[in-house]
């Protein structure tokens, strides 16, 4: 048996939570299985029963396009690319909406089984409109014809699955909840801490920990907004890049600033950090906070976790899945308009709440090491890429002798 991964994200051009499931499921699953990887890229690899390749479009043959269509109009070319190039997969598994057409394709066109992984949902993300304009009624659209063509829909938490059969025509049964993972070898403690010198972070103050994009979806604005809450004589690491918008970021560069005039151990990183040195963050941080107003699952909440850090996050999506209240950290209620786009009630009170679970953990050493060490065991009993891959093998196996 063979699958074939549609998707965006592949190392090394990986910006998100989606890229890194893809990058570990496919590396497990080759263990089991023969696994092709095709992605957004110039990537040409094979080791043993995985291969990826990178199929990109020529960027001049957009060179007139409405930035605000680009995004789904070249995605939509890269997946008429996927499919030209003969396939001869038992089966077809796609992951995010960027290669949903692709995946459409690859189903009616080889006549084999179509498996959707839903990272997040775009009705649920109602902001990108910002970035996207008409665009983002494309990706909807594309969204929902592939989730209701296809043979396996895997649920990356309960809640998922729940807004799955909410915003969606899909028979529950072919939903298939199957956590996110996690390297719990790469993942893991270490003492070094020459990447916090290099961002001018002092290892013997404690900090507290945001790890992503700036995005509505991460929630970041309430925790800029919360640190004027946050004991003043703790570092905030805010290690945040890629916004969505020209809006965003300098919404996001207005509320550092503020901040800044009333104390002055703020760190922002504005890029992206290597693997490594993000291990080092997240082991010495004292608190990892994750703010997010939408979040399907939150790898990064397992990443913190398993570097022996707790957790203060937002109780929604699958992070109420995720973390233990009280024992790996804190879920902090998050009330919000029934419709879009997705706000607390109170954004004040929002980031008051953020910020006292963070000072409860900051002023008890006992506490936040004993969620430190809940928090790694957690991960090692319940989200280990090998586990979860051997889930999705039985489906693949399941769908592919039902065909």
């Amino acid at each position: 048996m063979k699958a074939l991964f549609l998707t965006r994200e592949y190392p090394p051009n990986v910006y998100g939570g989606a890229g890194v499931h893809v990058e570990y499921l496919s590396q497990e699953l080759a263990k089991l299985m023969e696994v092709e990887v095709r992605c957004f890229g110039n990537q040409n690899s094979k080791n043993g029963n995985l291969t990826v390749r990178g199929m990109d479009v020529d960027p001049k043959f957009f060179a007139n396009c409405d930035k605000k269509l680009k995004s789904p109009f070249s995605s939509f070319s890269n997946c008429i690319q996927f499919n030209a190039e003969p396939i001869d997969a038992q089966l077809v598994h796609c992951h995010t909406w960027y290669s949903h057409l692709g995946g459409i394709f690859a189903q009616k066109a080889y006549g084999i089984p179509l498996v959707l992984t839903t990272h997040s949902l775009e009705p649920s993300r109602p902001w990108k409109r910002e970035q996207l304009g008409l665009g983002y009624d494309l990706s909807v659209w594309v969204e929902k014809t592939a989730m209701e063509s296809a043979d396996a829909i895997i649920a990356v938490s309960k809640g998922m699955k729940e807004d799955v059969i909410r915003l969606f025509n899909v028979n529950p049964d072919r939903i298939h909840v199957i956590y996110n993972g996690i390297d719990i070898q790469e993942y893991q403690f270490t003492p070094a801490t020459d990447a916090l010198v290099e961002f001018g972070i002092n290892p013997s103050v404690p900090y507290v920990l945001f790890v992503g994009r700036i995005t509505r979806q991460k929630g970041i604005i309430h925790l800029v907004n919360a640190i004027k809450h946050v004991n003043p004589n703790v570092q905030i690491v805010l290690c945040a890049g890629e916004p969505d918008t020209p809006e965003i970021r300098a919404e996001m560069e207005q509320g550092v600033q503020k901040a800044q005039q009333n104390r002055d151990n703020i760190i922002w990183i504005p890029q992206m950090v290597p693997k490594k040195k993000i291990i080092q963050l997240y082991s010495h941080a004292a608190v990892f906070c994750c703010p997010s107003i939408y979040e399907p699952f939150g790898i990064i909440n397992l990443e913190a976790m398993a570097c022996k850090t707790p957790v203060v996050g937002s109780a929604v999506g699958g992070i109420v899945e995720i973390i233990q209240h009280g024992k790996t950290g804190f879920l902090v209620e998050f009330d919000q308009y029934k419709q879009s786009p997705f706000e607390p009630v109170n954004p004040e009170q929002f980031s008051k709440q953020l910020a006292d679970n963070i000072n409860q953990i900051l002023n008890n050493d006992q506490l936040r090491k004993e969620m430190g060490e809940s928090s790694r065991k957690r991960v090692e009993e319940r989200f280990s890429w090998a586990s979860i891959a051997r889930e999705v093998h039985a489906l693949y196996t399941k769908l592919v002798q039902s065909k």
